[in-house]
């Protein structure tokens, strides 16, 4: 068994409620600064656009034709559109204005007449209580400071009854997830922390919602694609690279590396789907 070394730039595991205000003002606005600089790139991105999960997201909430739905962190907008068709409303909200200008454009595109964007921050959404009969977040929530606040805003958000679908990627508890973590900040350094789904569980419980279903997807990442999409230089990704093919047999195998002699072609991590409700 290798032992676990250090990245350049990691930093330790950060509990699920120990974010201050501070810090948590700081990572919004690396979240800005990202998503400002590649939001045309999420929209394009293979990754986001398709994929069982996504699928199985909007069907799980069991969409009908007078709903009124609201995708947090809409990103490229990929959810909100598969919603659209299926609803009488969909509002698309994120933090970054040029995400929601780029996801615009991709509603316009598809020729979606139902669909509006909003700007607004998951932790604090600018909606009234009991709005929506559809509450949906995808692929987001490891960029929250505060994970316990974004689940309690999308219980009071919700009308009694209504339902919240989340999926985010999910690690285990201990070192092979602290490797994780560590690894997607010299990614995205935009990226905060990836929950257990033992945390989810407990934040949701505690946010007085309830978990009708819970799903896992093992979702592959083209390595190139994906270093490509958070603008890394060829340099930080050959580095990058690297430091995973050095990890211990235990890692590479919990992530299903794949490579083509001393390069690294592909990964494999877990997307869990929460299917959630407010009690009526």
């Amino acid at each position: 068994m290798r032992r676990r070394s250090k990245i350049p730039g990691e930093r330790d595991g950060i509990g699920t409620h120990a974010i201050g205000a501070e810090m948590g003002s700081a990572a919004k606005d690396l979240v800005q600064r990202q998503y400002a600089r590649h939001a045309e790139a999420y929209v394009q991105s293979a990754t986001h656009a398709s994929g069982e999960d996504l699928a199985r997201l909007v069907t799980i909430v069991a969409p009908s034709a007078d709903d009124e739905a609201l995708d947090i962190a809409t990103g490229g907008g990929h959810v909100a559109a598969a919603l659209a068709p299926l609803v009488r409303r969909v509002v698309a909200s994120d933090l970054t204005a040029e995400m929601l200008a780029a996801a615009g454009k991709f509603f316009r595109s598809k020729g979606l007449t139902n669909v509006e964007t909003a700007g607004a921050d998951a932790e604090d959404l600018s909606f009234g209580d009991g709005t929506f009969d559809i509450v949906t977040c995808r692929i987001a929530p490891h960029h929250f400071p505060r994970p316990d606040r974004f689940v309690a805003e999308a219980g009071r958000v919700l009308r009694p009854g209504g339902r919240f679908g989340l999926i985010d990627t999910t690690v285990p508890a201990g070192p092979i997830g602290e490797w994780h973590n560590a690894v997607e900040t010299v990614r995205d350094p935009s990226h905060v922390r990836s929950l257990t789904e033992d945390e989810w569980t407990g934040l949701i419980r505690d946010a007085g919602l309830e978990i009708r279903a819970i799903e896992r997807f093992q979702k592959s990442h083209d390595f190139a694609d994906w270093t490509a999409r958070s603008g890394m230089t060829p340099e930080a990704r050959d580095a990058l690279a690297a430091h995973m093919l050095r990890a211990s047999d235990e890692i590479r195998d919990a992530f299903r590396m794949e490579r083509d002699g001393e390069r690294l072609i592909a990964f494999t991590d877990q997307k869990t789907l929460f299917l959630v409700t407010k009690p009526a």
